[in-house]
C-alpha cells in the first residue's frame, strides 16, 4: 500500500472527516462505475455507493494492509450491491427473449465500433440473474463456485444463466448493430 494511501487509513480510523472525504473522492468515480453495472439506473447506483461507503467507513478497522485497499473497497461496494438486489427482489421469472426485438441476421457485428457506454447499456438491459452473473464472472472475476455462494444458486445454475447472458448480449449487440447500418 502506498505511503498516502496508510496515512489516509490511519486518518478515517481517527475519525478525521478530511481523510474521510479524501478516501471517497479518490474511490467514489471507480465505485461508481461497479455500482452501475449491477444497478438499474443511475439512482440506485448512486444508493449503492452512498450504501457501500458506509459499509467502507464502518468496517475499516477490519481492512488488512496484505492487499490493496482499491479492491477491498471494491469488495465491499460488489457485496453491497448484491444485498440492495437481493432485499428488493421480487421472485418472478424473466424472460430474456425480449430483451431486443430481433430481425433479420447481420453479417458481422463489428465489437470495436461498440462503445463502452453501449456496452455497459446492453450488460444493464440483461435481466436481473443473468446481470449479475456475468458482472461477478466476466468482469469481477468471480468464480462459478464463488457465484454460487454469493447469489445462493447452485454451480451449475451460474454457468446456465452465465451462457444465457452471452446469447442475450449476443443478440443485443446484433440487433443494434444491424440497425445501426440500415
Amino acid at each position: 500500500m502506498v505511503v498516502d494511501e496508510q496515512k489516509l487509513v490511519a486518518d478515517c480510523l481517527k475519525g478525521k472527516r478530511t481523510a474521510q472525504k479524501g478516501l471517497y473522492d479518490k474511490y467514489k468515480g471507480l465505485m461508481f462505475a461497479v455500482c452501475l453495472r449491477y444497478a438499474q439506473s443511475r439512482p440506485e447506483a448512486e444508493d449503492m455507493l452512498q450504501e457501500g461507503f458506509i459499509k467502507v467507513f464502518r468496517d475499516l478497522p477490519s481492512y488488512k494492509p496484505t492487499g490493496p485497499l482499491g479492491g477491498w473497497i471494491r469488495t465491499v461496494i460488489v457485496h453491497t450491491a448484491l444485498e440492495q438486489i437481493r432485499k428488493k427482489r421480487i421472485k418472478t421469472q424473466s424472460s430474456y427473449d425480449n430483451i431486443v426485438p430481433l430481425t433479420g441476421h447481420p453479417q458481422e457485428t463489428p465489437l470495436e465500433d461498440l462503445t463502452a457506454k453501449e456496452l455497459v447499456q446492453f450488460i444493464s438491459s440483461l435481466p436481473e440473474e443473468y446481470r449479475l452473473v456475468f458482472n461477478l464472472y466476466a468482469i469481477e472475476g468471480y468464480s462459478h463456485a464463488e457465484i454460487a455462494e454469493l447469489l445462493d444458486i447452485s454451480v451449475a445454475n451460474s454457468k446456465v444463466r452465465l451462457s444465457r447472458a452471452r446469447a442475450a448480449l449476443k443478440r443485443t449487440v446484433e440487433a443494434n448493430y444491424s440497425y445501426r447500418s440500415k
